[in-house]
């Protein structure tokens, strides 16, 4: 490039009279008399405004060869992504050759300009420039961009037309073009008529099987590839990952590992982020995390591919674990990936966001996220809502409409899911109606659902039947356990049969309905129904559902079961809990808890005292093993009882702690004696 421009800049210099370059006074005797000014000779005012507009505005002649510093500050304009100046400085260029039209269109294509490049390449066809591999090279990529296929068939059939469909870099280009439309077999007859097959030919066939998850071949083109002795470079590495971790094939994967080894490879960092996913996602976790320690400066790519592997392999708390380091590395800030690869550890947990309930550490995650899309906003809303927060979700909702955020399905579900856990009835009836109106989004059984646990909580059981029977879609699970619930709160069995009915017809392994219609009976002192249930969920294996409680310190994570005494802390933690059951007068309540089992029950019953439960043991480790002012933080793996839930709110009372405990619906914030759910849940 630098002998093209001395050549220009050579024939520049020679084709202008070096006497205009001349510093020296010319003689007399050249000088020229000054012509006078005759008005009878002279040219008209027209004439001379015409010549004024020329001198001012001089059309660029094509005839003129370029100044070759204008060429290279265009090159350089374009080298720096600056393609507006590029522009600029095209349009002033007396002359285009086909290389500087080449300039202009690659520089639109590596910038993710194609629609740009398409059009230039276009003019520079109308205007009848010369054309060489490299302009349809260029062209060619800027349609696998666009997805313009019509476009990219129409230069492919040119290119037949003048010869040019077997030039090694323009079949390149088509390989890849065709592998990013999906038609693979397109892409393998270009690559099979090539007369030469360099590296990228490998590589973009590889990558187009890849595309349309044909692994096999993928990884076929590269034994091919290797047998005839062309060597790797990281993207073929890159491409081979790809394929192992679609088809997983740990065998290829750890062969792949090898040859990145052997070509030194592997401590590039986007190898290594794709050697964690792949073996991640080949369940090989150990290999993973090897990769992951060995990389020497980790980006917020390498923790996603991490945190993404703990979750796909279900180790929820080991994802936890790594965000809250991500969280502690410098110059690494949490992305929209990040939140996506964390809603499964979330789910395992019953949580929404991570932190298993820390909700304060979700807000630091949202806050650090540099792009919130809508995805963002409304996870950040449902992790309030199942917190009991509904009026902070609410705001955070108006926060996003003026950041120019337009809402969704799925953001009314967080919204209404907010104002039912909160108890906002007529805040969430608002927002009901407005999705309808202002936004044009019709409900769905998620916000029916939502809408139903609205109105239960004011225990209007007849409006609530009367939703149920006025739903354009058929009612779910969900919606009947919603009518359980507040048939449960009102204490109409009646109702609560109905409902629970209705659930077993769908969801006949539902323990949840069975447990809540058996306390109903039990509570009522109808035994032979409470039998009834144990037989039918003995049946179904349903009984074999074990409750149990987590909760993590400093020393690790904790598991308790109900009336638990396996934890090496274990005598500690029964003096503790009786001493808190004194407190709370929670011991003069056994005789009347126990009022809800069948009295020949009584002696195996007693042994399972809510005082015994798996939660309230939990807490108690809690309270002794965390700091005093720190929040006691629990989960539980099915719905905390009425029983627990009333010890609990006095137990936050006598501690001066909050505890916060995570049920299998909500997240139970209890302070001072109260608890967020408002007692309904």
């Amino acid at each position: 490039m630098a002998t093209t421009l001395a050549y220009r800049h050579f024939l520049f210099l020679n084709s202008t009279s070096p006497e205009k370059f001349s510093r020296r006074k010319p003689a007399a005797t050249s000088r020229k008399p000054r012509r006078r000014f005759d008005l009878d000779t002279e040219p008209g005012t027209s004439e001379l405004q015409h010549r004024h507009t020329q001198s001012v505005n001089p059309k660029p002649s094509r005839n003129l060869p370029n100044n070759p510093f204008l060429t290279r500050a265009l090159i350089d304009a374009v080298v720096s992504g600056s393609m507006e100046g590029a522009h600029n400085l095209f349009e002033k260029m007396h002359h285009w050759d086909t290389f500087i039209w080449n300039v202009m269109i690659r520089g639109y294509t590596d910038r993710g300009l194609f629609q740009e490049a398409v059009n230039l390449y276009e003019r520079m066809e109308d205007e009848g420039v010369p054309m060489d591999n490299l302009t349809y090279t260029f062209v060619i990529k800027a349609c696998g961009g666009l997805l313009a296929l019509t476009q990219g068939e129409k230069i492919h059939g040119k290119l037949f037309k003048v010869g040019l469909d077997v030039d090694v870099y323009i079949c390149n280009a088509l390989v890849s073009m065709y592998g990013k439309f999906g038609l693979v077999d397109l892409a393998w007859k270009v690559f099979e008529e090539m007369p030469v097959r360099d590296l990228v030919s490998w590589n973009s066939m590889m990558g187009a099987y890849s595309l349309v998850k044909e692994h096999l071949k993928s990884l076929k083109c590269f034994r091919e590839m290797l047998e005839i002795g062309i060597q790797p470079d990281k993207f073929t590495i890159m491409n081979v990952l790809d394929a192992c971790s679609l088809g997983d094939s740990l065998f290829w994967g750890k062969e792949t590992h090898c040859v990145a080894l052997k070509f030194g490879f592997d401590s590039d960092v986007m190898v290594q982020t794709l050697l964690i996913d792949m073996y991640s996602k080949c369940g090989s976790l150990n290999y993973a995390e090897r990769v992951f320690g060995r990389i020497s400066l980790t980006n917020v790519v390498a923790w996603n591919a991490m945190i993404g592997g703990y979750a796909q392999n279900g180790e929820p708390l080991q994802a936890l674990r790594s965000l809250k380091k991500m969280l502690k590395s410098e110059n690494v800030k949490v992305d929209r990936i990040t939140l996506i690869n964390l809603l499964p550890s979330c789910a395992q947990l019953g949580a929404v966001l991570p932190g298993v309930g820390d909700i304060k550490t979700a807000r630091e995650i949202f806050d650090r996220t540099t792009f919130k899309d809508i995805v963002s906003w409304n996870t950040m809303m449902m992790a309030y809502a199942i917190h009991g927060m509904g009026k902070i979700s609410i705001e955070l909702f108006s926060e996003m409409k003026r950041q120019g955020i337009k809402p969704n399905d799925s953001t009314f579900v967080s919204l209404l899911s907010s104002c039912s856990n909160s108890g906002m009835v007529n805040e969430g009836w608002m927002y009901y109606n407005s999705m309808k109106l202002d936004y044009g989004i019709e409900p769905k059984i998620e916000h029916y659902g939502c809408m139903l646990d609205l109105i239960g909580r004011t225990g209007e059981l007849d409006r609530a039947m009367s939703f149920i029977e006025e739903m354009p879609v058929p009612p779910t699970a969900r919606i009947w356990g919603s009518l359980l619930n507040a048939s449960r709160k009102k204490r109409n069995i009646e109702l609560a049969e109905l409902a629970a009915q209705n659930i077993l017809s769908i969801d006949h392994d539902n323990t949840g309905c069975y447990i809540l219609l058996s306390n109903m009976y039990a509570e009522a002192g109808r035994w032979e129904k409470v039998e009834h249930i144990k037989s039918i969920m003995k049946k179904a294996g349903s009984d074999k559902t074990v409750a149990c409680s987590i909760i993590e310190t400093k020393l690790g994570l904790h598991r308790f079961t109900n009336d638990d005494r396996s934890h090496v802390d274990s005598e500690m933690i029964y003096n503790v809990r009786d001493i808190v059951s004194r407190k709370t007068g929670d011991k003069n309540c056994i005789i009347s808890n126990l009022t809800k089992f069948k009295p020949s029950d009584l002696a195996r019953k007693r042994a399972n005292l809510p005082e015994n439960h798996s939660v309230r043991l939990a807490i108690c480790f809690g309270l002794i093993s965390t700091a005093i002012g720190n929040p006691v933080l629990v989960r539980k793996n099915m719905r905390i009882c009425e029983d627990c839930h009333i010890a609990v709110k006095k137990i936050s009372e006598m501690s001066r702690r909050e505890i916060i405990v995570g049920d299998s619906k909500v997240f139970h914030h209890f302070r001072d004696g109260n608890c967020s759910c408002g007692d309904y849940w």
